[in-house]
């Protein structure tokens, strides 16, 4: 027997229980999980959108770090990197020397001497017996470690010297370390403390 209730054959409303299937708790939680692994990602990726900044820079201020410098900056950073590699194992990576091995440099009456004839020709030439730095006795057996480097990373590392660690050394230039070349050509290493006086500044 037919009901004459209008309620009874009312369509349910979309969406409504029992008219299709719901959507899976499972997607909408997989969904949930992208936007947060894809804000995590923008996060850490992105440089909130500048263009100049991308993988594996994060920031500004990292990509800054990585720009080539010039001027007075890029020569003291080329000085370090040569001093680093050559002269830190003896002379220490703050210039303070290393006990019965090099003398410091970070003080050095040598060093900061308003000329700088004498330190050109020291990592030229070598440097073998007596001197005296900072009131201590140094026996040194120096070689010329700095024959091989060309004029600009010589002046690079003698300016770093004569500007780091206290050190108020003047910069020494690519055409002071030429100039002093041309002099000193098939000379032998210097003599101590006693050959170091004899060079004329």
């Amino acid at each position: 027997m037919m009901s004459n209730d209008p309620k009874e054959h009312t369509p349910a409303p979309a969406g409504s229980p029992g008219n299709g299937p719901a959507l899976p708790v499972w997607i909408f939680s997989l969904t949930l999980v992208l936007l947060f692994l894809g804000g995590v990602y923008f996060d850490e990726s992105s440089g909130w959108f500048n263009a100049q900044i991308y993988k594996p820079y994060t920031d500004a201020d990292q990509l800054e770090a990585y720009q080539p410098v010039s001027g007075a900056a890029a020569i003291l950073a080329q000085g370090k990197h040569t001093y680093d590699t050559i002269c830190a194992a003896c002379h220490g990576p703050d210039g303070t020397g290393k006990p019965g091995q090099a003398p410091p440099l970070a003080g050095s009456e040598w060093v900061n001497d308003h000329a700088h004839t004498r330190l050109i020709e020291i990592p030229q030439l070598g440097l073998n017996g007596q001197v005296t730095v900072k009131g201590q006795s140094w026996s040194l057996s120096m070689a010329p470690m700095g024959a091989g480097l060309s004029d600009s990373d010589m002046a690079a590392v003698l300016t770093y010297v004569r500007s780091s660690w206290g050190n108020k050394g003047d910069d020494v230039s690519a055409d002071d370390v030429k100039a002093v070349r041309g002099t000193i050509a098939g000379h032998p290493a210097i003599a101590g403390e006693t050959g170091l006086k004899a060079i004329k500044e």
